[in-house]
């Protein structure tokens, strides 16, 4: 079994600014740069079989080249329940019409439809039973976040694995757009 989603990665110089940015919630878990993305679809765990049909079908994925831009923070849950602190993507009709290739892939690789509303994001950290003053003093201090210009001009196939630091990534397969 393989845990794969499909994402754009954040470019390094974005994902820095965005670093700067990763203090002041106590115990909150920051992501490393190499993990900031913007997931497409998450797809979960897969038999080896499954995966190679989603590769299949993820290269077919057509689409041209877009920008985009991050915009906004927030965090998912509330109170003693919040889990992720993340900055928000500008609306981006061409991101949301390759978040919807990428669910129509994995609907012809045989997976289940995706229940959840879309909504992208570059999570920024997970917690666990954060302060949640802290936490929307945070969201206020950056809720003004613009990015520049995000040129997307690919998207990839990443796997995942849970280690003691968190999930590390791994970009099995590149998808160009275009």
């Amino acid at each position: 079994m393989i845990r794969l989603f499909a994402a754009v990665a954040i470019p390094e110089e974005i994902g820095r600014a965005l670093q700067a940015r990763q203090k002041d919630v106590e115990g909150a878990r920051w992501r490393p740069l190499e993990a900031l993305h913007i997931t497409l679809r998450f797809f979960g765990d897969l038999r080896e079989d499954v995966a190679r049909d989603l590769d299949t079908e993820l290269s077919a994925v057509g689409g041209r080249p877009f920008e985009l831009a991050l915009e906004g923070a927030g965090a998912f849950g509330d109170g003693g329940d919040i889990h992720a602190i993340w900055a928000g993507v500008q609306e981006n009709p061409e991101l949301r019409h390759l978040a919807r290739a990428c669910e129509t892939a994995a609907r012809r690789a045989g997976l289940k439809a995706e229940s959840r509303h879309y909504r992208p994001h570059v999570t920024l950290a997970y917690t666990r039973r954060p302060n949640p003053d802290e936490v929307a003093r945070w969201i206020q201090a950056n809720n003004l976040l613009k990015s520049p210009g995000i040129w997307v001009d690919r998207f990839g196939l990443y796997s995942s694995r849970q280690t003691k630091e968190g999930s590390a990534y791994r970009l099995e397969a590149e998808y160009p757009l275009g």
